[in-house]
């Protein structure tokens, strides 16, 4: 007999209730619980992902003593150890037949992995970080890349991934900079958002991180309190997270590790209930941080012992306590009500997995499992060329001929770490395996310049070349192991390990010099970027980015990046001054000027464009209206390039202090030399609502500048708007995104 919770014809939501009204305690409990096989080995052998995380893995419930009872999740058994992708399937399987023969229901476990640049497996595609994909200003490629991972993870046996980060950076220094999209809401929550719907087409949960305020802490220090007011919480941390959840469908949010004004948000029932539940309607699983839970007791001191963290937890709105059960055990003493409502929400999300169906089976085909195929290859070397962007060209010396002599100088050029994000594979685990192989080839960058430069003679001293190749940047790790990526956090932006000597004895030579930034985060170059004869900057691009950037310097790859984040003049840890208030911005009040070298939205290409003139179809409109506007954009130069055409919004009068500009559309506009493109630009006046003085999110009537733009400091047409009308209160209901088309 097929019992209610097994008839795949009942809604999931009315399924796993009838589950859960069959459990016992100590089941209800242990769906809410994870096990992280082999994380609770020796400090030798284990992965040492982070300080401290033996010690609380080997505290951790052990899968024997969950066994009985089942098991809510499996943690990153393919991203733990190097395993071969086939092999690791075949584990992945065998373990969830051991999980089902266990519990009295056959129920299997969900199980997670990373994968910020990729699925984070040994031998799988190693993808530009998402700094990169912020750089392509290309939602529609990075959505595409999404479903190439999601699949790739599917056929693995993996159900859910812990992407992507939606924390829009507020401070550079930030180690974590390289996780992020960039720093502007927009953008970052139209990129995310094509990340999401990628990776949930491809049936994967899609987890966002961090939620919320983790890029806005104290100093740029990782896991440090946040000091954020509750306009600049709900204006630019808050909406990427919205969008993907309204628009992406997101199924799983992970709270930030720091806290907002004191309250963590492992414990913020404001932030995980009420405004995400009851507010945005939020149906999904809130999952934890890894080992956030316990921190509540161990590091923010605000609950005494496990029992009382896993109580606040769970009332504030935390469902699963990732990546290994400590405080939601079946030994603890948990409120019942709480409870159900957590192990509720995860059996439903079972149940969309099909995780509950009477047939379901996990894979034993045997079939080949191929991680790094030429379809996610051919990806990430679309998104690695998309996302260079060339910085400046002053003395036209790129592209580079070919039978040049070319110094390839810098610490960088000669190592792989420039190319990868901290977590990718080889900078995440494969560091603890030496002699491990890379599992996938990643050129450097001078290994790629040689091939793309065949007959190019390579030298080693400036003196002798036509032409240097100055590589400087990071190394990814975590926690201290580079001087990128979590953990990482920087007390200025000076170039690290001595290079900024290395550009000192380039910029003392005679001979023309390129600066090749392959980072995490933006540095500060103005000390000799104005030298320069040209600069190029590449976030982490992954195992094509040698090729790509190659590519660009050469000319067979024609640059078409923009920075998602400005490029600072001087050192100083001071945010970038976009979507400041015009007070901090620069001028009388202070003798520091924060001005970046190089601002938000930047990049070049190697061809030249004519913006014609907008043509708005209604200048005026109510603070319930639309309007579109028409641009046609010229390649009147010799080669085919790429422009990105960008809508800023400036409002000059408003009851709060507003940034000067904010991001509101943007498109990329390919055009062949000596054609044209029109761009219609449909603009709500939803995007014009803030958060005022009272709390209200709201469209006021009065005069509006949108702003037609190649970057926010470079606008070739001002547009006036006026909105007419009542002032309009606008909710989770409003329109977020201004739809830009090419014709």
């Amino acid at each position: 007999m097929v019992e209610p919770w097994q008839d795949t014809t009942l809604p999931a939501h009315t399924r796993a209730a009838d589950l859960l009204a069959r459990m016992t305690t100590e089941e209800k409990t242990a769906q809410l619980a994870s096990v992280w096989i082999g994380a609770s080995a020796s400090e030798a052998d284990g992965p040492d992902v982070a300080p401290g995380q033996h010690t609380y893995a080997s505290r951790s419930a052990a899968l024997d003593a969950l066994l009985p009872y089942g098991l809510g999740h499996l943690t990153r058994p393919f991203g733990t150890v190097p395993v071969e992708p086939a092999e690791g399937a075949e584990r992945l399987a065998a373990l969830q037949r051991t999980i089902r023969a266990g519990n009295r229901f056959a129920l299997p476990a969900i199980a997670h992995e990373e994968c910020l640049t990729g699925f984070a497996a040994w031998q799988a595609t190693i993808f530009p970080t998402p700094l990169a994909w912020g750089a392509t200003f290309d939602p529609e490629l990075v959505g595409e890349m999404a479903r190439g991972i999601g699949a790739s993870m599917r056929a693995a046996g993996i159900h859910q991934g812990l992407a992507p980060v939606l924390d829009v950076v507020r401070d550079p220094r930030w180690g974590r900079t390289e996780e992020a999209i960039g720093e502007d809401p927009y953008l970052v929550g139209t990129i995310g958002t094509a990340y999401v719907r990628g990776l949930e087409d491809a049936g994967i949960v899609a987890t966002l991180k961090h939620f919320a305020a983790y890029s806005a802490s104290r100093a740029a220090r990782n896991h440090a309190p946040a000091s954020i007011g509750p306009r600049e919480l709900a204006d630019v941390i808050l909406p990427p997270f919205e969008m993907a959840i309204r628009e992406g469908g997101a199924r799983s949010v992970m709270p930030a590790y720091n806290d907002i004004d004191g309250l963590p948000a492992h414990a913020h029932v404001q932030l995980l209930t009420e405004l995400l539940r009851d507010t945005w309607e939020f149906t999904g699983t809130v999952v934890s941080d890894y080992f956030g839970v316990s921190l509540l007791e161990a590091a923010q001191k605000v609950a005494d012992g496990e029992e009382a963290a896993a109580l606040l937890a769970l009332a504030a709105g935390v469902d699963v306590e990732l990546p290994a059960a400590r405080c939601f055990t079946p030994e603890r003493n948990l409120r019942e009500d709480l409870l159900d409502r957590a192990a509720l929400r995860v059996l439903t999300q079972k149940c969309e997995l099909g995780l509950l169906d009477p047939d379901w089976e996990p894979d034993t085909s045997g079939a080949p499992v191929d991680l790094n195929p030429p379809h996610l290859r051919d990806l990430a070397r679309q998104i690695a060329e998309e996302s260079v962007v060339l910085l400046a060209n002053d003395a036209s010396v790129l592209p580079l001929g070919d039978g040049q002599r070319i110094a390839v100088v810098g610490p960088l050029a000669d190592e792989q770490a420039a190319m990868l994000g901290c977590y990718t594979f080889p900078r995440h685990v494969g560091v603890h395996h030496p002699g491990l192989p890379t599992g996938v080839e990643v050129p450097t960058l001078h290994e790629a310049l040689r091939a793309e430069f065949p007959h190019s003679d390579f030298v080693t001293e400036p003196a002798d070349a036509d032409v240097v190749l100055a590589v400087v940047g990071d190394r990814s790790g975590l926690f201290g192991r580079g001087s990128s990526g979590e953990g990482c956090d920087a007390e200025d932006l000076q170039l690290p390990y001595g290079q900024a000597e290395v550009l000192d004895a380039v910029m003392a030579s005679t001979t023309p010099y390129v600066i090749v930034v392959l980072s995490g985060r933006p540095y500060a170059l103005g000390r000799w970027a104005g030298r320069a004869a040209a600069v190029v900057q590449a976030f982490f691009p992954g195992q094509e980015g040698g090729p790509a950037v190659a590519g660009v310097l050469s000319g067979r790859v024609e640059p078409s990046g923009r920075l998602p984040i400005a490029v600072p003049r001087g050192p100083g840890g001071q945010p970038a001054p976009y979507l400041a208030p015009p007070l901090g911005l620069h001028g009388f009040p202070s003798t520091v000027d924060p001005t970046p070298i190089y601002p938000f939205g930047h990049g070049l290409s190697y061809t030249s464009f004519d913006w014609g003139t907008p043509q708005c179809e209604a200048p005026e409109l109510s603070t319930d209206g639309e309007t579109t506007i028409r641009l046609t954009v010229r390649n009147i130069g010799q080669r085919p390039g790429t422009e990105t055409v960008q809508l800023y919004l400036h409002d000059p009068v408003g009851t709060v202090a507003r940034p000067e500009i904010r991001l509101v559309g943007f498109v990329r506009v390919p055009i062949e030399a000596g054609a044209e493109a029109e761009v219609h630009a449909m603009f709500p006046a939803d995007l014009a609502s803030y958060t005022g003085a009272d709390g209200r999110r709201v469209v006021e009537p009065g005069a509006l500048e949108l702003r037609v733009a190649a970057s926010s400091a470079q606008v070739h047409h001002t547009v006036p708007l006026t909105l007419t009308g009542p002032v309009r209160e606008v909710g989770p209901e409003r329109r977020m995104r201004c739809e830009l088309r090419v014709k």
